[in-house]
């Protein structure tokens, strides 16, 4: 049979090249047209599962795609990212400002490199020298360095890299994400310590030493509790509706803190007492300065401590008003599930850090601890009779 009428071979091969301790393969395209890459095996077994996995991606039809990603570096795709995946709406633009901050880290180790070159091991070797790493202080004086990096700061870095990584898998510019292999050598578990509960007494004093708009914001979120700054600072009027004591909230860090939420009569006067104290102005809290790149207050970190101290109450986070409203919710014996809904959380496993009612139910439970349980009369179903040696029973 001549050369021109031998059947075309389409399983492709796997050979060896002169000076190249890896692998290559040898396979045609949906055209037809002869590839030849490396595998970046040594062993032949490990060079054939590449070979079968890049003819399933050409009979699939993403051939073309991958072998366009194989010269797409890390600079390009973080590029790609920022400007289609890390900014509203996509992401808050809170996200968008730490994806920023994180790869002014990730660009110099990774950047050059092209996406399939970044390995768990250089992965690892970077987050090695982050945590050895010095902490960074801009000052007067010039940059300072102090003390070591917090594992924390390192582990957002490694969770921001994982998810351009991610994104990239989905597009179908890398095969898998190489982060999935590298195990963070540090723990990092979440806050330990217990929220602060605001008493009755502690909210008075509060309100007593608060501006205006601090007090109205102090209430509505111990009332019904808005998140401060995504929902409540930057509410407009017209979310608010008088007639029903309710308040419609568009946009949340959740889609089910979308929706309306009622109001309890402390509440409505707080709303109505804050919109009459800013008469002409659509937003509810607008901000008292002139050059502010937002119309309503972005923050109450300041006004917050300075009321705090001198209310003569120990500091906590203003976020933390939640914990007070699911605590109160909780100690008037509303369910678990509903205290959840209320909070419009997704995970109702998110209530436990919420809700310190749980916790005054188990000591008022370990109270009733019946030390002689076992030694009680004949009144008690888990006493034991008495007999005497003629086998009847004693008298109690």
């Amino acid at each position: 049979m001549s050369k021109a009428g031998r059947p075309r071979n389409t399983n492709g091969s796997v050979y060896q090249r002169p000076g190249s301790t890896f692998w290559w393969m040898r396979y045609r395209d949906a055209a037809g047209k002869i590839r030849k890459e490396s595998t970046d095996r040594s062993e032949r077994q490990e060079a054939e599962r590449v070979l079968r996995n890049r003819l399933d991606e050409r009979d699939d039809g993403r051939l073309p795609i991958l072998l366009a990603s194989k010269s797409l570096t890390f600079n390009e795709w973080a590029d790609w990212f920022l400007d289609k995946r890390s900014k509203p709406p996509f992401r808050a633009e809170k996200t968008h400002l730490e994806n920023l901050n994180a790869l002014k880290f990730l660009r110099p180790a990774f950047g050059p490199l092209r996406l399939a070159e970044i390995t768990p091991e250089a992965i690892e070797q970077y987050i090695e020298q982050r945590l050895c790493a010095g902490r960074r202080i801009h000052t007067k004086f010039g940059v300072v360095h102090r003390g070591r990096l917090k594992p924390a700061t390192v582990h957002q870095e490694f969770r921001i890299l994982g998810r351009i990584l991610n994104v990239a898998v989905k597009k179908k510019r890398l095969p898998a994400n190489p982060c999935h292999a590298v195990e963070f050598p540090v723990p990092v578990g979440r806050q330990t310590r217990k929220p602060h509960y605001m008493t009755a007494s502690e909210q008075a004093r509060i309100e007593l030493c608060a501006p205006s708009y601090l007090r109205n914001a102090v209430c509505i979120i111990a009332e019904m509790g808005l998140r401060p700054y995504k929902e409540l600072m930057s509410m407009r009027k017209t979310q608010v509706d008088f007639e029903n004591c309710l308040v419609h909230i568009p946009d949340s860090k959740t889609p089910n803190g979308e929706g309306d939420m009622p109001m309890t009569d402390t509440a409505l006067r707080a709303f109505r007492s804050q919109c009459d104290e800013t008469p002409g102005s659509d937003h509810l809290f607008p901000t008292p300065k002139p050059n502010s790149s937002k119309p309503y207050i972005t923050t109450l970190k300041k006004v917050w401590k300075a009321t705090l101290r001198k209310a003569g109450v120990p500091y906590f986070p203003l976020y933390e008003l939640r914990h007070t409203f699911a605590t109160r919710l909780s100690a008037g014996g509303v369910a678990d599930h509903f205290v959840t809904q209320m909070l419009r959380q997704g995970d109702a496993s998110v209530f436990k850090r919420y809700s310190q009612a749980k916790l005054n139910m188990m000591r008022e439970a370990l109270d009733r601890l019946d030390r002689q349980a076992n030694e009680h009369g004949s009144n008690s179903g888990t006493a034991k009779p008495a007999y005497r040696d003629s086998g009847t029973v004693l008298e109690q």
